[in-house]
């Protein structure tokens, strides 16, 4: 095989992409992002032998395992500056370090250049992991660090940073060259998971402190007569700038995906160019971007192979590239989007996909203050459950699941969602129980710690010891590697009986999966009647 990768759901056979990745992206991209990855577990070998953290190496470190999440860059020569820094960063970290120079792993002493990185690539990826359990393990933790990276990052462009954060992904990677048992990892597991809850809550706070508590909102979904510019992905801050710089330029700008969830927050409501949210999931940009006619800025991963009927007019940022299009790199703190409003100027107006009106801004704040009409609500009966619906959605008819869940939950059912997923079903006509929506969307993937405080909060309300014995399921879709995290923040909460799909992840081997059941009761998802019927029973 010339590659392998099994990061995301939609791995070829739920097995391993082993020519071509299931995401588009190509053989030297995959090898090239296992090398990015050898090299930082290098960095961090030497990280953890330093009397302080290095907080330029921590956050070095974050930004690039955020680039080798799926569907962020698709960009060879990007991912060999990154291996080329890395390679810098570990030699002034290992300046630092008191390690000895004797029997180093690999990741810490090689040495190469552009011309061997490719070569050195193909023996240091995922299967260099004889023992397939070993394997399993070391991945998760790696995939959770990935989608702790990508929170960790956009905590700290807003400026919010933890040096525990740092510390803990140097701990955690420096662990995977490390001759562990089994029970050692499935501990390193589980406390990946208390940094992401640790993650989640930094990137709650940084989002509310720049922003405002987000609120119940109601969101355009058609379009008006002027040409626009369509922001896709997760950062705020980039919408910040982008809303800054085309005040009275005479376009307007609409979100995409998952930026869908900036329209409730109180600092961008006073942007009268703010229309709305153009189309739905990351999967359909294809089509969509098409339609759109404007240009188009991605800020974060979701970016899926870049067609020709818009190339000329796709913009990246961040750690986002793609072969052939124009990315706008931050100097002395900020970006300059000239171009694309300049090229909007002169774009059609979008091609209206649908109108109306969709209602969100359920993060924790708000439903805390509604608590005392939920509770009462349960008290009587009128919501017999909660079922959380969060995580990702893709391109799999099987995720149709979600769907025809959300239709099959009976009329005093709560629905509870974060993240893309909730494409699936957040346009139905689900309607209200006593003027509490049934679908309850808490924002961004990022935004699921919203749902877990909530959990946490109805807990403390209804006095309750264990937070397994709340009327609330858990039905979570997954994609990619920051459902990972969020699965696994879940976890460390100590929240059982979790049902996830479409299908298990490829990369746990039957053992681990084994653990996972025992300890945690998980399970795939099966039929949507049985699975219905369980959740209403409380199983």
């Amino acid at each position: 095989m010339s590659m392998f990768c099994y990061q995301c759901q939609e791995t070829i056979g739920n097995k391993g992409c082993t020519v071509r990745g299931a995401c588009g992206k190509s053989e030297s991209t995959a090898n090239l992002q296992d090398l990015l990855i050898h090299t930082l577990k290098g960095i961090s070998v030497f990280g953890e032998k330093t009397e302080q953290v290095d907080q330029k190496a921590g956050r070095f470190i974050m930004e690039a395992l955020f680039a080798t999440i799926t569907n962020a860059n698709f960009d060879d020569d990007r991912f060999i500056t990154f291996i080329n820094e890395a390679l810098e960063v570990r030699d002034a970290v290992q300046a630092k370090s008191s390690l000895s120079s004797d029997a180093l792993p690999d990741a810490a002493t090689w040495t190469g250049s552009a011309d061997s990185f490719l070569e050195k690539s193909t023996s240091i990826g995922v299967l260099a992991t004889e023992n397939e359990d070993v394997r399993s393990l070391r991945e998760l933790i790696i995939y959770g660090l990935k989608g702790l990276a990508a929170y960790a990052e956009h905590a700290a462009v807003l400026g919010q940073e933890d040096e525990t954060l740092y510390a803990f992904a140097i701990e955690a990677l420096a662990a995977t060259t490390k001759d562990l048992s089994v029970d050692e990892l499935i501990a390193l597991v589980l406390k990946t998971g208390e940094m992401g809850v640790t993650t989640m809550a930094l990137l709650d706070k940084a989002n509310t402190d720049s922003y405002g508590t987000p609120e119940i909102s109601e969101v355009q979904l058609g379009v008006n007569s002027k040409p626009g510019i369509l922001i896709s992905g997760h950062d705020l801050k980039d919408l910040e700038q982008l809303l800054e710089q085309s005040i009275n330029s005479g376009v307007d700008i609409y979100t995409h995906g998952e930026m869908l969830p900036a329209h409730y927050y109180p600092a961008f409501k006073k942007y009268d160019h703010f229309i709305g949210n153009y189309g739905n999931a990351w999967w359909k940009q294809a089509s969509e971007f098409t339609s759109f006619n404007g240009p188009i800025l991605m800020t974060t991963n979701c970016i899926v192979p870049v067609k020709d009927a818009y190339k000329d007019r796709i913009y990246t940022t961040s750690v986002v590239g793609y072969p052939g299009v124009k990315h706008i790199d931050e100097v002395d703190g900020k970006k300059d989007f000239s171009a694309l409003i300049e090229q909007a100027k002169t774009s059609e107006a979008p091609i209206e996909l649908e109108t109306g009106t969709i209602v969100g801004g359920f993060a924790h704040n708000q439903v805390i203050a509604l608590a005392d009409k939920i509770v009462d609500a349960v008290k009587s009966g009128a919501i017999k459950r909660f079922v959380v619906m969060a995580g990702c959605d893709g391109r799999h008819t099987s995720r149709d699941y979600y769907k025809d869940v959300a239709e099959a939950l009976p009329k005093d059912t709560v629905i509870l969602t974060a993240g893309c997923a909730k494409y699936r079903y957040n346009k139905l006509e689900l309607g209200d129980i006593g003027g509490i929506p049934r679908v309850l969307d808490a924002g961004q993937c990022n935004d699921s710690y919203s749902l877990a405080v909530i959990a946490m909060k109805l807990q403390e309300v209804f006095g309750l010891d264990d937070i397994n014995d709340l009327p609330i399921s858990y039905d979570i879709a997954w994609y990619e590697q920051k459902a990972v995290i969020v699965l696994l923040a879940l976890l460390s909460l100590g929240v059982k009986g979790i049902r996830l799909g479409p299908s298990l992840p490829a990369f746990l081997s039957p053992a681990v999966v084994n653990v996972l059941v025992e300890n945690f009761d998980i399970k795939p998802i099966g039929s949507v009647e049985d699975d219905v019927t369980a959740m209403m029973a409380g199983k």
